[in-house]
Order: C-alpha cells, then structure tokens, then sequence
C-alpha cells in the first residue's frame, strides 16, 4: 500500500484540498472525525475521480484521502457470490467487451423495466470474474489504470476495510447498496440474505457495527429491518431536473421499481414529503437522497423551454445554472431522527454550478451548512478538506486540536 499512500499524498499536493485550505503548519489533520462531523462517504469506494470503481485500490485511495465509510454497490455472479460492481452489466465498468472468451455472453435483458445491452455479472462465475479487470467508465476521467486492478469480492472489500482500520488505527466503515434487487430476486439471486451472511460472518451484523445498507428499492429494506438491526438508508432518486429547477421523473427513475411490480402509485418524490418520510422512519434510519431534492438549481437563460449557454463557453451545463433555496427536506428528516447522505459530490467544474465559481469546496460547505449528516463523494480527500473548513469555523474544540496537534476526534458515528 505504500505505492498508493504516495499516489494519495501527491493528489492532497495538487488538488484543491487541505494544504490549500488550512494554514501551512497544519496542512494534513489526522484523518478523523469530530463527533457529529458530517461523515465523509467514499462513494464507488471514495476515489473513483482518481482511479476505477470498487477496486482495492480505489477503497485504499479513498480512504488515505479521509473517506469515513467506503459504498461496495453490490450484484450477484452466476454462483451467487456478491461482488462490487456499479451495475449488474459489467460493460462499462469492466474490460470484458474486449476479453474475446466471453464475446458470446453478450445479450439484451431487461432490468427494471429497460432493456439493457451488455455483459452481466450473473451469467459469469466467480473464476470468471476474476478473469476481467475494472476500467474507469467516465471518458473525461483518467483511463491509465484501465485493465489493471482486479473485480473484488464483496467478502474481499470486508476483509480489506477491516484491515485498514487497524492500520489506520481509525474505524472505517462499509456502506453497501443492494443494486436492482427485485431484478436479482427475479433471476434468483437474491441479494438481502447474502448481504447479512457476508455481515455475520465478518461479526458486522449488529446496531453499533460501522455499516449502513441501502437501497433505491422499499421492500427489500422493510424486509432487511425484519432480519437486522443494521442501520437502513432509503435512497430517492429522479431522471433530471428541469430548467426551473423542479425534477422530472422518467422511468426508470421515477419511482422505486418494486412499486411498479407491486403497482404502488407514487413517486421517488413521495418518500420526502413528511407523510413519505414518517413512513421511511419505520424500517429506516436515514435518507439518501439526490442533491437536488436539498438545494435545486435552475436555467440562467432559458431558449425554447431548454437550458441554453450563459456562460459563453459553448457548453450547456451546471455552470449554466443558479442554485435555488434549500428546501426543508433536512430539517423534516431530522424532526423524524432519520439521518440525510445526500449523492454525489463530484469535483469537475462542469458539475458544479455557477455560485460555487468553480471551486467544489464551495459546494460542500453549502451543504455541511444545511446540516447534512453526510455526504457521497467521488473525491474523498475534497470532501474531507472542506469538512475541515466547516469545523473550523463551527467546532472551537476542533481548532485547538489542530493547533495542539492532538487527535481530532471522540467517535466514529
């Protein structure tokens, strides 16, 4: 781990982190978290920015930059192994397109309603899956790593987790996503059991172990509270956000899909009102929500009822977009004590709107400000550096342990 502890110092050196943000003599706190700090979530492992999804790697970069918790997203192989990988399709996170031993195992199925093309993880067994190698699948995002770092177990990223902890001599948690788990109990590999197996084993499933599931679906979850006492996160989706800032919800984004099996009216939308969330209170602990549900943004110039260029860069993007104010989202979650882990922070500026002036800290801060208990960000170290920035303003305790250069922290979470 020694060759990625360097490539992590490097990037906190040239990035927009904390040597930049924080006074020289103490550019690099200690990697820990003032209790009731906003938790830094490494979403996709913590550095996809730098490196390609849910790799050992990336889960080690993620946490050398200050991820508090790394998401393993979870699918089944054809021998029900729970691996990390984004989606069920492997064709955009992996290499397996040009492996041409596998060339006959591409084929159209249906996932959540959508026809989808590509190569899927349960027509592959374990061995096999070992054979492809993780790529980067942003195409503006670095592509030298591709076909170099291994798909990992979800037993694997457990075990490594686990063992960064004691060498980090901090508590790093696991935040694991079941993906599209009615699609995977169609084919039958359900996931939910698997998962709390998996847990058992490692002696993680239990209410103060450092774990979070989640889920874009509700049965699932309401059947997972059934079986654990693990905390439970509700995560709300939509398709987009329209030029004055309301979302738009298209299938298959515009609802959970096992509402649409069970024929539940509704959508994603309906789970953040205070009725939906005083539901969600019953089988969950907290909400993951997509940023806009928190703090919307709308079209500067709009043409033709579409988004059009304000910057004068050619572009049509975030920056061409002014936020809009904070909705009470937050603060109705919190009346109910269910946390709220908004996704995803991201560092590029065509990401980020225009009063944020380019810089993603920015964007953090705004949301620490509204008292998100955490974020999912593609750039742990960013994350981490602005947390710094928000408890240096807000924690006087904090400070001083910076300046005395003592442990910051009481708890993990």
């Amino acid at each position: 781990m020694s060759t990625l502890r360097s490539w992590s110092l490097a990037l906190l050196s040239g990035c927009t982190l904390a040597a930049a943000l924080l006074p020289a003599a103490h550019a690099q706190p200690p990697h820990r978290r003032a209790e009731n700090a906003p938790l830094v979530i490494g979403h996709r492992g913590g550095a996809p920015g730098y490196l390609p999804d849910h790799t050992l790697e990336n889960y080690a970069l993620g946490i050398a930059l200050g991820a508090d918790y790394v998401e393993p997203d979870l699918v089944a192989t054809k021998d029900g192994v729970l691996i990390a990988r984004h989606e069920p399709n492997l064709i955009a996170t992996t290499n397996v397109k040009d492996l041409p031993q596998f060339a006959n195992r591409r084929r159209t199925v249906v996932i959540d309603g959508a026809p989808t093309d590509g190569f899927f993880a349960s027509d592959f067994t374990l061995a096999e899956i070992k054979q492809l190698r993780a790529v980067q699948p942003l195409a503006d995002r670095d592509q030298s790593f591709n076909g170099k770092f291994e798909i990992p177990t979800f037993e694997e990223v457990i075990d490594f987790v686990k063992r960064k902890s004691r060498e980090e001599g901090r508590r790093i948690g696991i935040y694991p996503e079941t993906k599209h788990p009615t699609y995977h109990q169609q084919i039958g590999l359900p996931l939910e059991d698997r998962l709390l197996a998996a847990l058992s084993k490692a002696g993680l499933n239990h209410r103060n172990a450092p774990v979070f599931i989640q889920s874009f679906e509700t049965a699932n979850l309401k059947y997972l509270r059934t079986k654990t006492s693990v905390r439970l996160v509700q995560l709300v989706d939509a398709d987009d956000v329209a030029p004055d800032g309301t979302l738009v919800f298209n299938p298959p984004y515009d609802k959970p899909y096992d509402w649409v099996v069970s024929g539940r009216p509704g959508q994603f939308k309906d789970l953040v009102t205070p009725q939906g969330l005083a539901e969600v209170r019953t089988y969950a602990d907290g909400i993951g929500p997509w940023k806009p549900y928190l703090m919307s943004s709308a079209c500067k110039v709009v043409t033709n009822g579409a988004c059009a260029d304000a910057t004068g860069d050619g572009l049509v993007d975030e920056r061409d977009r002014a936020l809009l104010p904070p909705t009470d989202v937050v603060a109705n979650a919190h009346k109910l004590g269910l946390l709220v882990h908004p996704y995803t922070f991201r560092n590029e500026q065509k990401r980020l709107a225009s009063n944020y002036a380019g810089n993603p800290v920015n964007e953090y801060l705004a949301f620490y400000e509204l008292g998100v208990d955490g974020v999912f960000s593609d750039f742990a170290d960013t994350a981490f550096a602005a947390r710094a920035m928000y408890l240096l303003k807000h924690d006087p305790g904090y400070a001083a342990c910076l300046v005395n250069r003592r442990d910051c922290v009481k708890a993990a979470d």
